[in-house]
């Protein structure tokens, strides 16, 4: 049998044998692409979930903000933003009243080429954009506090916006439970100084901090309650396919269109498997997802929950950009072993941004073997971080079922962190 992983811009096929305990090749359960997605979204805009039409809210307004995601994730903004904005216009705003804010977190800015890619060609040369940067203290003001006095920096261009709307889309996320909504302001545009509290050691050694789940959720918390005290008028959200196009729409009210999206999705990304799998083979959902390795903790984490201890998850992720940035590259540099970064990390011994996505897939490590195939970092490095780089994925397979016998439980997920993976704990 044959099967494609998603990697990078295009595909691996692999060659699997069908023996007694696999569990199948596994796919999210699609809804279906919407035929005009377009006409969706100006539908969604005129009759929102519990809010009144976007037209009608921007009446009046001197200036508006549109935050939108970065050229990391797949977020149609292309089709999105001349809707959104067309109704904008519609209402009395101008092209000088209407700036595009870019939700990049602590990614670097997207400009040039790569900024007409991600809006077009005709909104990035007629609107204002700018890109968060997320260590520049003069672009933040302070909203209030959350947690035991954590300060909620949020950019100044946003918080002092007539009318604010987030766009972005609906997906499984690996400490949020599901991205989106508030998402978009926390992390999207809040100083590194907040993330460093969101993204600290204890949030994200959180057992509720994990994909899938919204109720009791410090992750999903503290977002909330930064985008009440920033505030956020509407949210245009999308869900996607496995292909990237359109399945749903869902715009209004900052909290509730966001929820009606995740009960939406939630219906066809997460599988429970009856029993833990002694290895998987998953992606990072191919590009522009598995752009780095910093990317790649959110495939690992979304099959390890299904992955017994003592097993092998073996990755395809090309890593085209290597680690992700220097200061990442950096973290490794602490990694003795999984349990002593790990402990390093709950410690405090260092404080580097970017670390928790290693801690993300250090935790992992500590109970699960990681095979990584990938492009972007060479076979030594990886051995010294403490991964098993992977020449040929099918041989790679052959040898894991060596290991685990003929009757192993396993399981292929093409698509990555598309689908989640869970164990019945019942």
């Amino acid at each position: 049998m044959i099967v494609d992983l998603k990697y990078g811009n295009s595909t691996i096929p692999l060659e699997y044998p069908q023996t007694p305990n696999f569990k199948g090749v596994l796919y999210p359960a699609e809804a279906a692409a919407l035929k005009n997605p377009a006409a969706e979204v100006d539908q969604s805009l005129a009759t929102p979930i519990d809010s009144i039409p976007l037209a009608e809210m921007a009446r009046g307004c001197k200036n508006v903000v549109i935050v939108i995601s970065d050229i990391t994730r797949p977020v149609p903004n292309r089709m999105l933003l001349p809707v959104i904005i067309a109704q904008l216009e519609k209402a009395g705003l101008s092209a000088d009243s209407i700036s595009i804010l870019i939700a990049t977190g602590i990614h670097r800015p997207n400009e040039g080429a790569e900024l007409e890619k991600l809006v077009g060609a005709d909104i990035a040369t007629n609107y204002r954009i700018i890109n968060h940067m997320s260590k520049q203290d003069e672009d933040m003001v302070l909203v209030g506090h959350i947690g035991d006095g954590v300060p909620a920096l949020v950019n100044r261009h946003y918080v002092d916006a007539d009318l604010k709307i987030l766009t972005g889309f609906i997906e499984p996320h690996m400490w949020a439970g599901f991205s989106g909504g508030r998402k978009s302001i926390l992390p999207g545009i809040s100083s590194v100084k907040t993330l460093e509290f969101m993204h600290g050691p204890e949030m994200v050694a959180h057992p509720q901090t994990r994909y899938g789940a919204l109720d009791g959720n410090p992750f999903h918390e503290a977002g909330l309650a930064i985008m009440a005290k920033a505030g956020a008028d509407f949210i245009v959200n999308v869900t996607l396919d496995t292909s990237k196009r359109v399945t749903g729409v869902f715009s209004g009210h900052p909290v509730n269109a966001h929820l009606a999206g995740v009960a939406f999705l939630s219906q066809h990304c997460m599988k429970v498997l009856d029993a833990p799998l002694d290895f998987v083979v998953t992606t990072n959902s191919g590009a522009p997802l598995d752009c780095n390795l910093y990317q790649t903790a959110k495939g690992l984490s979304g099959v390890s929950a299904a992955t017994r201890d003592g097993g092998v998850i073996l990755i395809a992720s090309e890593c085209p950009e290597g680690f992700g940035s220097d200061e990442y590259r950096e973290v490794f540099e602490y990694a003795t072993s999984p349990q002593e970064f790990i402990d390093k990390v709950m410690n405090k011994e260092f404080y580097v941004p970017d670390q928790w996505c290693a801690q993300e897939t250090y935790q992992v490590m500590t109970k699960k073997e990681v095979w990584l195939h990938t492009d972007g970092i060479t076979a030594d490095t990886l051995r010294r971080f403490h991964f098993h780089p992977v020449a040929d994925i099918s041989q790679a397979v052959e040898q894991l079922l060596e290991r685990f016998g003929n009757d192993a439980r396993w399981a292929i997920v093409p698509d990555g962190p598309m689908l989640i993976l869970d164990v019945n704990s019942h």
